[in-house]
């Protein structure tokens, strides 16, 4: 069956085991919200899915049935996999528009670059970019919300199959979190993408609405089931789980 599935995952880096044997299944068009304190591993989960290579991994991470486990992060890519950083790095001499040109026609795609502007022209009219933006290089001098637009409309653009979103409401005002939120939700409806949603917080989850919730604690899962875990964590926060 389609899915990003993972099994027994166990995640290590230096020597410690952050990820200790866990067990995550994302379908076309589902979101699935990871949710956990601060240290609890998610970021590393998100590295480690997308091949960090200063990670162990231990287990099993398949798309659509095939074993990812010992492709490079670009091989996970061409599967359809996509990373939305926390912390999205800036490119230097590379604009927006070559690295999603540069992506799409290393996939194989035959697009023009004429017709690829004007593709990401219109996304970035409804996440709110300013054009101007989509000629600088990648991230050169951008506000903590425009790059987070950013990589929306890379998602938005590229179509993965599955795409991780590591708490990318992190550091944005409401009205930039409802831009990228909703801006997300789109490609789940439309595209039947599947999303792993990491977050701490509650509030974009009102935005992009998770049909499955996992709590991760101290690299185990702790508590999962459907919105009233979120509703849990809102009336009695992680300490719960203590």
């Amino acid at each position: 069956m389609m899915a990003l599935e993972i099994k027994r995952l166990r995640v290590g880096i230096e020597g410690k085991e952050v990820i200790k044997g866990i067990d995550l299944r994302i379908e076309p068009g589902k979101v699935v919200a990871l949710m956990g304190p601060n240290g609890s591993g998610k970021s590393s989960l998100a590295y480690a899915l997308m091949g960090h290579p200063r990670y162990e991994v231990k287990g099993s991470v398949k798309i659509d049935g095939k074993d990812i486990n010992e492709l490079t992060p670009d091989e996970r890519a061409r599967q359809g996999l996509f990373l939305a950083f926390q912390y999205p790095v800036g490119i230097e001499g590379v604009s927006v528009k070559e690295l999603l040109l540069g992506a799409m026609r290393e996939r194989g795609e035959k697009i023009s670059a004429l017709e690829l502007r004007r593709k990401v022209e219109i996304e970035a009219k409804e996440l709110g970019v300013e054009k101007e933006l989509l000629s600088r290089s990648v991230n050169d001098g951008f506000s903590g919300g425009e790059k987070k637009k950013i990589e929306i409309l890379q998602m938005r653009i590229l179509q993965p199959k599955y795409a991780v979103l590591d708490e990318t409401d992190s550091g944005l005002d409401i009205d930039a979190l409802r831009v990228v939120a909703e801006g997300a939700r789109m490609v789940v409806e439309k595209e039947k993408v599947g999303v792993l949603v990491i977050t701490h917080y509650q509030r974009i989850l009102r935005y992009i609405q998770p049909d499955r919730v996992v709590v991760l604690k101290q690299g185990r899962v702790v508590d999962e089931g459907g919105v009233e875990v979120v509703e849990k964590l809102e009336r009695e926060g992680y300490k719960f789980y203590d």
